[in-house]
């Protein structure tokens, strides 16, 4: 008999990348487009609005490249930790790793019998995989990547950065602000939809969150840029 490949897709291998990107490209247009709009309500000239808004997209494209970097990285030397942790008790008291892995499994429901038969099986299969995957809920899909999360995170903030810059440079003077405004929320809501479909999740859901916030962000830094213009 031939066995039947697995064709199952499932989104928890996509989470790594995901979160990061979808964490990128929402910063990048949310911070980008109030920077905008901030400016632009101080009364700013389209030079010196297009201007703050490339300094912020490197700036942010770089802060959020090192802040994944460092925090993945954080959790990667953790979960080497554990592994070199478990591959020393694997390695001294085997006897001892059968019967954790046994008892894991019949808190999960096997009878004892058969958790103490699987337990052996899958140490002799593989020990380290076995213990990384069901005592410390280590595995290769929800891995840290420091590099990835850094790499996803900095791409996808410069292109969510680049849509309200290129609003403000295309749209004319006196359109400048609701244009940029309205334009944001509705790159914020496609974003919101592709990241629930890659997810899993509902749509409509991710969409109205995300505009929501970013519209918020967008109406405080407006109103803060159009209050300190006023001062100044």
């Amino acid at each position: 008999m031939h066995r039947r490949r697995h064709h199952e897709r499932h989104v928890t291998g996509r989470m790594g990348w995901l979160r990061a990107s979808v964490l990128g490209a929402n910063d990048g247009i949310v911070s980008t487009a109030s920077l905008v709009l901030g400016v632009a309500a101080a009364h700013a000239d389209r030079s010196n609005i297009l201007t703050a808004g490339l300094a912020g997209l490197v700036a942010g494209a770089m802060s959020m490249a090192a802040g994944e970097y460092v925090s993945v990285h954080s959790q990667a030397d953790s979960e080497k930790a554990e592994l070199d942790r478990e591959r020393h008790e694997l390695q001294t008291d085997v006897d001892g790793e059968h019967r954790e892995l046994a008892a894991i499994y019949m808190a999960r429901g096997l009878e004892p019998a058969l958790a103490r038969r699987v337990a052996v099986q899958l140490m002799a299969h593989d020990a380290l995989d076995a213990h990384a995957r069901d005592e410390l809920g280590i595995t290769e899909a929800l891995r840290a990547r420091p590099l990835q999360a850094a790499g996803a995170s900095a791409l996808s903030f410069a292109a969510g950065a680049l849509l309200p810059l290129l609003v403000a440079a295309l749209a004319p003077a006196s359109g400048l602000l609701p244009l940029v405004f309205a334009a944001s929320l509705l790159f914020l809501a496609v974003l919101g939809g592709i990241a629930a479909r890659a997810g899993g999740a509902a749509i409509g859901t991710g969409m109205l969150r995300i505009a929501f916030w970013g519209a918020l962000a967008m109406i405080i830094t407006a109103a803060a840029g159009k209050l300190f213009g006023a001062i100044g």
